[in-house]
């Protein structure tokens, strides 16, 4: 009787416990600004300077749990090589020109907005890329594979990409990027595989998919919450004197989601299925967040960090009301 009565309580805290701790990921809509709003106030009464020294492996632990679970083997299946293709071409031409223009137009003068732009525009997808296109029923398997390529390639373009952009008006040591790169993304990648793998000799694959995966972004919303917090603060006193740059970055960020939503959706609504339209508009259009703030706060310091961080407050309801518009045309 009293392990029948110990099991219902631990179950019932370890159930509130992950209720409580999913809470900023779940409504990160509202997580985004109070914690900007957070850092400038306390930024403004303390000096955070020191937090800076732990931003690299926050990062590193922030994208870990985002690669548990992701298969390499999804890079070399072919079934949807259109697809694929016609991403690669949105993703790493369309995107990084419309930011291009952006950028040169508005922030030629603010290169570090500049930069964290730039990030933004060449490193494509994330996990909830999949989450939204399973809500949206699109096509999963490819929103998987669209994923795991968009991630790797982008990886090794960025650095180059970053260098033909932002090199005239920023200084990029490539080799500081690659390292970034090699450890905010690779690292996390390959200890990814390791755990995921070493999982499943102990637990069935559906376990890992049921109880385990729908937690880990969990552990990335605390290390987003971290690095934007430590961004903010720390600049807190010039964004209170520089308020227009905020401003600014807003409105660029509002034309360069606009842009690629919608160009996304006429190529997917003008040559693929409604199910693959889904897959690549949401494959394209959401950008990996997590990835870029640690790449920008760790390469290219608070202000390009701000508007990748800045970012969370568009991507999600640009992804919910394509949904809406989607599933209303039907």
């Amino acid at each position: 009787m009293q392990n029948s009565h110990y099991n219902t309580y631990r179950g019932i805290f370890v159930s509130t416990f992950w209720k409580i701790f999913m809470i900023p990921n779940r409504n990160i809509v509202y997580t985004v600004p109070l914690t900007i709003l957070s850092g400038l106030i306390v930024g403004l009464l303390f000096d955070t300077s020191g937090l800076r020294d732990y931003v690299l492996i926050v990062s590193i632990l922030m994208v870990y749990p985002l690669m548990i679970g992701l298969k390499i083997s999804e890079i070399f299946n072919l079934k949807y090589i259109k697809l694929i293709n016609t991403s690669l071409l949105i993703n790493f031409i369309s995107i990084p020109l419309i930011a291009y223009l952006l950028g040169f137009m508005f922030l030629r003068n603010q290169p570090e907005l500049f930069a964290g732009l730039a990030i933004i525009a060449l490193l494509p997808t994330g996990t909830m890329t999949v989450a939204f296109t399973l809500i949206a029923k699109g096509n999963v398997p490819a929103s998987l594979q669209l994923t795991v390529v968009g991630l790797v390639i982008g990886a090794i373009l960025a650095p180059w990409y970053l260098l033909v952009m932002v090199g005239q008006f920023i200084p990029i040591d490539l080799m500081q990027v690659f390292q970034t790169i090699f450890m905010v993304i690779f690292i996390p990648l390959i200890a990814g595989l390791i755990t995921y793998y070493a999982l499943l000799t102990k637990i069935p694959e559906t376990t890992f998919k049921e109880k385990i995966k729908p937690k880990l972004p969990g552990f990335t919303a605390y290390g987003m919450i971290y690095i934007i917090f430590t961004s903010i603060s720390i600049n807190a006193n010039r964004i209170v004197s520089d308020w227009h740059l905020l401003l600014l970055a807003v409105f660029v960020l509002f034309l360069f989601y606009i842009a690629i939503f919608s160009l996304s959706y006429f190529i997917g609504k003008r040559f693929y299925t409604r199910e693959n339209c889904i897959s690549l508009v949401y494959g394209t259009a959401l950008r990996n967040l997590a990835i870029g703030l640690g790449l920008a706060v760790t390469t290219f310091g608070a202000d390009a960090a701000l508007m990748v961080a800045l970012c969370f407050l568009f991507q999600q309801q640009f992804a919910v009301q394509f949904g809406r518009i989607i599933n209303k045309s039907n």
